[in-house]
């Protein structure tokens, strides 16, 4: 297999943001008479429209507003990372710039939307290294459909079977496989490898590791 480009999860997988979502899920749905147990927030890792909002009304209800819950989320979100700021994921800078030394393009395929992934890669520093930001805000349906990827490798210019996804989670895994793209497994926050079974092209253990492909 050639890799000409690679389409990176954020949150969890170049930036450790996950952790944070983790616990502010929790206190949102709090905020708002709920409760939210450590499996279900790991549920949430990836999951787009429209199925998070599905998944909310499964679990507390049809009256469950989950615009407004998301809204009180993103807001104590912000206030969280202005407090303790954004960390890189081990290895996340060396292989960016490791891969652009290559001529390999890059870009993102997230959920989190344009303005925000494109704040926080200057604020981390990692934006320079993108030429391509992709996500899920500017497909119909975000992960697990595969829309993201598809978007992603068409706007990047590259044959899906040329290029590699890496991801987190399993929603992201999902989503990448269903796009025909072979996808590299780094897990953050647990391990679902048996969730996922033989899904994802490899399973490493962090970025650095992607070297060994090329």
């Amino acid at each position: 297999m050639e890799i000409k480009a690679v389409l990176f999860d954020l949150d969890g997988t170049l930036i450790d943001t996950e952790k944070y979502y983790q616990i502010i899920w929790p206190k949102a749905v709090e905020h708002f008479g709920y409760t939210m147990t450590r499996e279900q927030t790991l549920q949430l890792r990836s999951f787009g429209r429209p199925f998070a909002p599905r998944k909310f009304k499964e679990w507390y209800g049809e009256d469950f507003d989950y615009d407004k819950v998301r809204a009180y989320r993103k807001e104590i979100f912000e206030e969280l990372i202005a407090k303790e700021g954004i960390q890189l994921k081990p290895c996340a800078k060396e292989i960016l710039k490791w891969l652009k030394d290559r001529g390999i393009l890059i870009s993102t395929a997230t959920a989190t939307d344009e303005e925000r992934t494109e704040r926080y890669l200057k604020k981390v520093g990692l934006f320079e290294y993108f030429d391509k930001i992709c996500c899920a805000t500017q497909v119909k349906e975000g992960k697990p459909s595969p829309d993201i990827y598809i978007y992603a490798a068409e706007q990047i210019g590259v044959p899906k079977e040329n290029c590699i996804a890496v991801e987190d989670a399993p929603n992201g895994v999902r989503s990448a496989v269903a796009a025909g793209i072979p996808t590299i497994y780094i897990p953050d926050q647990n391990d679902d490898s048996a969730e996922i079974g033989d899904l994802y092209y490899k399973k490493l253990n962090d970025l650095s590791e992607l070297k060994g492909l090329f």
